[in-house]
């Protein structure tokens, strides 16, 4: 079986799953719970000054059938004293000595809280810290969380409190309420970051009780924003980790959170450069014991591939994530009907015809019974019918082989610029002849 084990930042973990900073983590007996189960690490729920949670506080999007397609709470940070969660750090690593254990804080952005409060959990033995710039409700409005997260000089600034006194791994997590994430991950790292992690929660409502007019969820009748995740928010998080992954002024290990609900899933943001995986809302929904699926899943994907070692999987797809300026657009695919496991629901039909090209005829066969069939001259491969089929493999996009070279715009724009210059030169020195004209013959 592949090797699993992961080393992120310095830190080493029986494989790349671990649990987020959530309620999962709230006390010792539930990391404890998953360490049993076979999680590798944990980031214990984030220490702070212990505030008071409300007693209405989560709420999901449930879609087409499926029951927390989205997540959203507006949980702050531990609501127990500091002494007791250091009690059970304590006791929760000395129990398990090899699995990852990493502590998320949250204080105000002041250099000598976060020096105390550095000083006092390292003490207890912790293999690193995750200062938690990232939650975007509750601790925002009294200047954490996402306050700080939103500002980079802030970032920088804390972060660099934090190494004075730090002897463990920092990792910095990034809120993903703002333009360019990779603004904020480059003052992580100038501030002396050695990891960051992202994304944490979106801001979001739940929804509204078209009955009673009160926000979902509500206490009391009123509602907040509050974080939203689960697999719905899996796009934007991997987008922001591949940004990061590619940004070389950020250059440090990341730890992708947001939507990881399979080994598929954790696949993808270790192909994105990520090189462990946090995981919350998955876990809320099925229990610990969903990790054992992702660890049987992952391994034999490894094997599968002829991979020796889970690391061998981390940043393999970034250099393939580019801009759309970079996109080649001699490239075209087509989609081909297969009338064998085509059940003419029609769906392809509709949507190309009311939303796409138009290019998808429905037809009578030799035989007088009905047949879809694509008029690939008038398609443009946009994908849309192939998305929108029932029926797996029904609809292929095929690569169409052209004769133009490979040509994208910000070659495009290249090429404009030269001759642009070249007939200027042209116009200063009559009689010059140009490139272009000298490639012409």
């Amino acid at each position: 079986m592949a090797d699993l084990r992961i080393r992120f930042a310095g830190i080493e973990s029986p494989n790349p799953f671990w649990l987020a900073s959530a309620p999962p983590t709230n006390t010792g007996y539930q990391v404890q719970r998953a360490f049993e189960a076979g999680w590798g690490g944990a980031v214990w729920k984030t220490l702070g000054e212990p505030i008071i949670n409300t007693s209405s506080r989560f709420a999901a999007v449930h879609f087409g059938g499926q029951r927390v397609a989205g997540f959203n709470n507006i949980e702050l940070i531990t609501d127990r004293p500091l002494e007791v969660n250091l009690k059970e750090i304590y006791e929760t690593k000395k129990k398990f000595p090899k699995h990852a254990l990493i502590v998320s804080l949250m204080v105000e952005p002041k250099r000598e809280k976060w020096h105390e409060i550095v000083k006092r959990v390292e003490a207890i033995g912790v293999d690193g810290l995750e200062l938690n710039f990232g939650c975007p409700h509750g601790m925002a409005e009294r200047g954490m969380g996402s306050a700080s997260g939103q500002q980079p000089d802030l970032i920088e600034l804390q972060t660099m409190w934090v190494k004075e006194v730090a002897q463990t791994p920092v990792i910095v997590k990034l809120t993903p309420n703002i333009t360019d994430i990779t603004v904020t991950a480059r003052h992580a790292v100038l501030g002396g970051a050695d990891a960051i992690s992202l994304i944490n929660t979106i801001n979001s409502l739940a929804g509204v009780d078209l009955d009673t007019w009160n926000t979902i969820p509500h206490v009391a009748g009123k509602g907040a924003h509050g974080g939203y995740c689960g697999p719905a928010v899996k796009p934007i998080a991997l987008s922001m980790v591949a940004e990061c992954a590619k940004d070389p002024r950020v250059g440090v290990p990341i730890s992708g959170i947001g939507g990881i609900s399979s080994w598929q899933d954790a696949a993808e943001f270790m192909l994105m450069g990520a090189s462990g995986v946090q995981i919350c809302t998955a876990a809320m929904h099925h229990g610990f014991h969903i990790v054992e699926e992702m660890i049987d899943g992952l391994n034999n994907y490894l094997d599968e591939k002829g991979i020796v070692s889970v690391m061998q999987l981390v940043g393999q797809s970034v250099s393939r994530y580019s801009s759309w300026g970079d996109l080649d657009l001699n490239y075209k695919i087509v989609a081909r009907i297969n009338t064998d496991t085509c059940i003419n629901c029609n769906k392809c039909h509709i949507a190309c015809e009311d939303t796409a090209h138009q290019c998808i005829d429905r037809l009578t066969n030799a035989e007088g019974k009905p047949m879809l069939k694509v008029r690939e001259d008038d398609c443009v491969g946009c994908n849309l019918c192939s998305i929108v089929c029932p029926v797996d493999g029904a609809i292929e996009m095929v690569e169409v082989p052209g004769d133009e070279p490979s040509m994208s715009w910000n070659d495009r724009q290249k090429a404009v610029e030269r001759l642009m210059r070249e007939s200027a030169l042209t116009e200063q020195e009559p009689g010059a002849t140009s490139e272009s004209e000298k490639e012409a013959g």
